[in-house]
Order: C-alpha cells, then structure tokens, then sequence
C-alpha cells in the first residue's frame, strides 16, 4: 500500500546521488575479490604466473628456463589487458521506490550496481549504462556520472531494459524487481544475448514483498497511483501472491539459464555485500 504522491513524470535527478556514491565506495572498499581478482590468462605483455604444461600445450608456450630448473615442463601465461565494457541498468521506476524499512529497492540496487563498478573501474575495465546514455569509459569522472543516472527516477509504474545500445561482446548488469512486463523483459534480454552479451540479473525485493504481512480490509496502490485494489481480506490473497511470486523468480531464473546469463535474489534487509560479491564473481568468470 502506498501513500507517497506520484512521482514527477520527467527524469528526476535524485539530490542523494553524493551520498550514494560515497555508500557505494564504502561498500566497495569493504570488498576483496581474493586470488588474482579479474586477472586470467590471455595475451598481454604482463607476466602473471607459471603452471604445469598440461596436455594439449603447444611447445612454443613452455618456458624452458623455468622448466630446466624442475623435473616438469612449465607454461608462462601473461595477464589478459583488454578491458571489457559493462554496461549497467539499473531499474529507476516508482515501483523501485517502495520500502518498507527506509532504503528503497531502487538505492539498494543502485549502491550494489555503483560499487559494482568502482571495483571494476579500479581493475582497468569500461563501465557506463546500457542506454547509450552513458557510453563505457574508465575513471573517477565516469563513476561520478554513474552515480548521477543510477539515481534517477521516473513515474513509470515499472521498468524494463533498455538495450538498444549495448556493445556487442560486452557485459551487461540489470537490476530491478522485474515485476514489469516479462515479455518486454524476455525480448530485450534475448536481443542483448544476440549480441554476444552476457550478463546478471539482479532481482531487488522489499522484505514486506516476501512477507506479505497484509490482513484484513487493505487497499494496494502502485507507487505511480495508477494501479488500484481494494481487498477485504487481504488474508485471502496471500497464497495466490506467494505462487505468483515463486512463479515470477523461476521464470526468471529460467529465462537467464537458457540465454547463458546469471541470476541473482537480493533482499533490502540483507547486507549489500552479499550481492556484491555475487555479482563481482559471475562476471569474473563470464570473461
């Protein structure tokens, strides 16, 4: 149930975006990727490690310096320094305003999408938004401009991706509660895997949306105020809501299985670190 007045209808730059960069970088900071991080084998000029030739290797890789000094051949791999673009959309609708206990959905998945790309920012890799809004570049001024759009926020009821400018071969990060159209949904993620895109969803819920703590006489009204219904036993409609609920996460889940991408549940009440960590890591081994 709502009682915020809609929301303006033209983009609306949130005047939080400061402090939620700053959450974000905290956020960042607190993290350690462990290991090499994004590093891995590939052609490059930096020397990162020896390993065991293994088969299959071809001769001209073994570096026989190395292996004159033990009793098995060893391979020298560079580090991989081509960055990769990722590109980041982050569900701004009035639905992503909602909350229940004071952060919304929309600052919750914005924080995990910023830091997000903090961390890949410092690894050398392109991040911008995958509306073209934001083309992919690297530096501090770019995370700042990131920080500006993942705080907008618009009176559209829900969201869907806008892919129309993502980068063939990139990565891509959607984070919304995806209650919006799931054909509009399907089709865009599809067109971005057409492209050779891989990526995460990110599903952002409000505790009260797991719960449904709702009885009695209740009326539900979207965020925008354009969605109604007045329930005298709000008690009734629990199964139905948590079987619609269940129903929406596997389709999902199975949208993202079929195209080769990851997905991922995220609730407000839960650290930030978790999705983090999550996301950081599908996309270290999506590369």
């Amino acid at each position: 149930m709502n009682s915020n007045p809609p929301l303006n209808a033209a983009f609306e730059l949130a005047s939080d975006w400061p402090q939620l960069l700053s959450q974000a970088q905290q956020l960042a900071q607190s993290f350690s990727p462990g290991g090499h991080g994004r590093r891995r084998a590939g052609p490059g000029d930096v020397f990162w490690q020896f390993r065991p030739a293994q088969a299959g290797d071809a001769l001209r890789s073994i570096d026989w310096r190395r292996s004159a000094r033990a009793d098995e051949q060893f391979v020298r791999e560079n580090e991989w320094q081509a960055a990769q673009a990722v590109q980041f959309w982050v569900d701004n609708s009035a639905a992503m305003q909602f909350s229940s206990h004071g952060e919304s959905k929309q600052h919750r998945a914005a924080t995990i999408a910023l830091a997000l790309a903090i961390l890949l920012n410092q690894a050398g890799e392109r991040v911008g938004t995958s509306d073209g809004a934001l083309p992919p570049q690297t530096g501090r001024a770019q995370i700042s401009a990131l920080a500006q759009a993942v705080a907008r926020r618009t009176s559209h009821d829900f969201g869907t991706p806008i892919t129309t400018d993502l980068i063939p071969n990139s990565l891509a990060v959607f984070a919304s509660d995806f209650f919006g159209d799931l054909a509009a949904l399907r089709q865009r993620v599809t067109r971005a895997a057409a492209l050779r895109v891989q990526g995460v969803l990110l599903m952002v819920l409000d505790p009260q949306e797991l719960n449904f703590p709702f009885q009695g006489r209740t009326l539900f009204e979207s965020m925008a105020g354009s969605l109604r219904h007045e329930s005298q036993n709000a008690d009734d409609l629990r199964p139905a809501y948590f079987q619609a609920l269940e129903e929406r996460q596997a389709q999902l889940a199975n949208l993202a299985q079929h195209l080769g991408w990851q997905f991922f549940i995220h609730h407000t009440d839960q650290p930030a670190s978790g999705a983090l960590r999550d996301l950081y890591h599908a996309l270290e081994y999506r590369r």
